[in-house]
């Protein structure tokens, strides 16, 4: 059974999925082009951080950032490899998009990569209508990177 609620950060499961999506996001691309958040900058005030547990596991993660009123980001999402296939990544992506909406937000966005090992991801973005735009907040368009959007009315 699926059960998703805000992440307490002294679970140490958490803290440890924490550091595997930091590590895992900062190969391959160069430190100016990533934008990966370690466990100091998700336990911001304008972020929340929720995980999913499957059977009593921790098997993925997902946060919402307020950009603004109307805007918010999607930052951080990382399913355990323990639950890679399983409907993790949908559910997460699902709850912060639900999220969004209770919010008012007429938007969310997010920020991602470009090589390989994101094309599972771009797939469920991308089914569940996210469409490429431009970059956003303190972010700068790179090779290494691509933007998505999805609007209210496709939430």
């Amino acid at each position: 059974m699926m059960h998703i609620a805000l992440a307490v950060f002294a679970d140490p499961a958490l803290r440890a999925l924490i550091a595997l999506h930091f590590d895992g996001m900062r190969e391959g691309a160069p430190p100016e082009h990533c934008h990966v958040l370690d466990l100091s900058g998700l336990e911001r005030p304008d972020i929340a951080l929720y995980t999913l547990h499957l059977d009593g596991r921790l098997a993925g993660m997902g946060a919402l950032r307020a950009l603004n009123a109307r805007t918010g980001e999607i930052k951080s999402m990382r399913t355990h490899p323990a639950f890679v296939r399983r409907g993790v990544g949908a559910a997460i992506l699902d709850h912060l998009i639900g999220e969004a909406a209770a919010r008012g937000y007429q938007a969310v966005c997010l920020e991602t990569g470009t090589d390989e090992k994101f094309v599972a991801a771009l797939a469920l973005y991308h089914g569940r209508g996210f469409v490429s735009g431009p970059a956003f907040g303190e972010y700068e368009p790179s090779p290494h990177n691509q933007f998505l959007y999805l609007t209210r009315e496709r939430f």
